[in-house]
């Protein structure tokens, strides 16, 4: 259990819970999902994202170690900020995807999905790095992500470390007494915080965190509709977008950064001298144009849509819809069934009026525009429906980027 569990089992009025890295979380608290959905998109929710593994690296090598694992930049992650990276093994392809922050100059800290710290302490053994330390603190600390429109007014009931915060940005408070780290991130696409708790004041602090948030309708929320809004904000999950390379058997499970979508992470790979494992392989992807496909964004045609449904006689399904099964993609011209990729994560966006889907195209239809056909499921048939391919994300509000220091949102 979660060092939040005696607040939150109360809370969950389906009783319905999973398992997730050894701990139990509940998919959804109350019956209806949208209430949850649109609590972060109207209000303010909060989630208990403690299952995440974390882990601390300390001393004034461990900027070196992190320097070799990720593939994205650390040097610029600098005191006070957050970054989102990947590492990959030496092929290129991608072992896990996380947020690092830099609390303290030399001390970072680590989500990741899967358990990685045999994995980062033989890179710093092979480095012969002397001074850095790298520690799995996974339970000495809980996490609340409060995420929404109305979470900085909550979180400045608090603490005025939010305020100064910009997006990205990591602050030290006192909450209630308690000491938290606040940083300026989450898996919604919307404005909201993340809170690192020392494990003992976890409901000292949920507790200062729900009189705060009364007035503001806040929520908690369950996995399903957090993996709803971060379909909306082209966020990928890990065992539903891609998957780890270490578990894959062919290439063909195994994805690059690249191929996900993460080209932005080597903008300024010329400028970068780091030897990062992987980057020999990234590199001659990238000069040779050698991606074998790239994840983007699909927006499934309504009118299509509706029309393969009511041609058989049913309504379009479209209330609380959200799938991680694998849906065919196909291009269209004059064959049938000519099959181009997939789509990995579909949701019916009440928020959009349209579903729209995460999908692996190959590079000559990934131009935003293109028309595919996706096959949905009418009455245990296969029909195809007319999407198009989108920039992502899908879902970008501009507070949740906004300065808050200057009257935010």
């Amino acid at each position: 259990m979660t060092p939040f569990q005696p607040r939150l089992e109360p809370l969950n009025h389906t009783g319905v819970w999973k398992h997730w890295s050894g701990y139990l979380v509940a998919p959804q608290y109350q019956y209806s999902l949208n209430a949850e959905y649109y609590s972060v998109r109207n209000a303010v929710s909060v989630l208990d994202t403690s299952p995440l593994f974390k882990y601390r690296f300390a001393g004034a090598d461990a900027g070196a170690l992190l320097g070799r694992a990720m593939a994205r930049d650390i040097g610029g992650c600098g005191v006070g900020r957050a970054q989102y990276t990947c590492w990959c093994d030496t092929r290129g392809y991608v072992l896990q995807d996380g947020v690092v922050m830099q609390v303290a100059a030399g001390e970072y800290w680590l989500t990741a999905a899967e358990p990685s710290l045999r994995h980062f302490r033989n890179i710093g053994r092979e480095m012969g790095l002397a001074d850095v330390s790298v520690e799995d603190v996974s339970n000495d600390f809980g996490i609340l992500a409060v995420q929404g429109p109305e979470a900085h007014h909550v979180i400045s009931q608090l603490t005025d470390a939010a305020d100064p915060l910009k997006y990205f940005g990591v602050a030290q408070a006192t909450i209630a007494g308690c000491p938290v780290t606040v940083s300026r991130t989450g898996y919604t696409g919307d404005l909201g915080y993340e809170l690192w708790i020392p494990s003992a004041d976890a409901l000292t602090v949920w507790d200062a965190l729900m009189v705060a948030g009364k007035g503001h309708n806040i929520t908690p929320i369950g996995t399903t509709a957090l993996k709803m809004v971060r379909v909306e904000a082209g966020l990928l999950l890990m065992g539903a977008d891609f998957h780890t390379s270490r578990f894959a058997w062919v290439d063909a499970e195994r994805e690059t950064p690249h191929e996900l979508g993460w080209g932005w992470m080597f903008s300024k790979l010329a400028q970068d001298d780091r030897d990062f494992i992987g980057r020999s392989a990234i590199e001659a992807e990238i000069a040779g144009g050698t991606s074998r496909w790239k994840t983007v964004g699909l927006g499934v045609d309504w009118h299509d849509y509706e029309r393969v449904y009511t041609a058989a006689g049913i309504v379009p399904p479209r209330h609380e819809l959200y799938s991680e099964s694998t849906m065919s993609i196909y291009r269209r011209g004059g064959k049938e069934w000519d099959y181009a990729g997939y789509a990995s994560s579909f949701l019916s966006s009440s928020l959009l009026r349209k579903p729209i889907a995460l999908a692996k195209l190959p590079l000559d239809l990934c131009t935003a525009g293109s028309e595919v056909d996706l096959e949905v499921s009418v009455i245990r048939q296969p029909k195809n429906v007319l999407a198009r391919v989108e920039r992502m994300p899908f879902f970008n509000p501009s507070r949740k980027t906004a300065l808050m220091s200057e009257g935010g949102v």
